[in-house]
């Protein structure tokens, strides 16, 4: 059945969140350095979460328990501390800074710097 008229409105298109995600070179530099622990028998797992603020590489050593390191992006600290760190288990900063290949430094110190 058509009717006349006024036209049926179009709804708005909800507003997508925005999401932060590390791109693909960040991702590398940091599967490069999971696959040598998991090498070495100290890690076991890892999970990743793309949140509007912040992206989270955790990393684990069994499943199913609080993860041994967290690798974090947050875009708004680019212009402060650098928008990259890693935390330990207990919730402590152990590096933070603008340039990703050395805050993982701290989580794999026999790694060289290649730029």
């Amino acid at each position: 059945m058509v009717q006349g008229g006024a036209a049926q409105p179009i709804p708005a298109p909800s507003k997508v969140t925005a999401q932060v995600a590390f791109d693909r070179k960040e991702l590398s530099l940091i599967l490069n350095v999971y696959g040598r622990k998991v090498g070495q028998g100290e890690w076991r797992d890892y999970a990743m979460d793309f949140l509007r603020e912040r992206a989270v590489f955790s990393i684990y050593a069994r499943v199913s328990e609080r993860p041994l390191y967290i690798v974090e992006k947050t875009p708004r600290l680019r212009n402060r501390q650098g928008q990259y760190s890693v935390t330990n288990q207990q919730g402590r900063i152990l590096k933070r800074g603008h340039d990703l290949a050395l805050v993982l430094r701290v989580l794999d110190p026999q790694l060289a710097v290649v730029g």
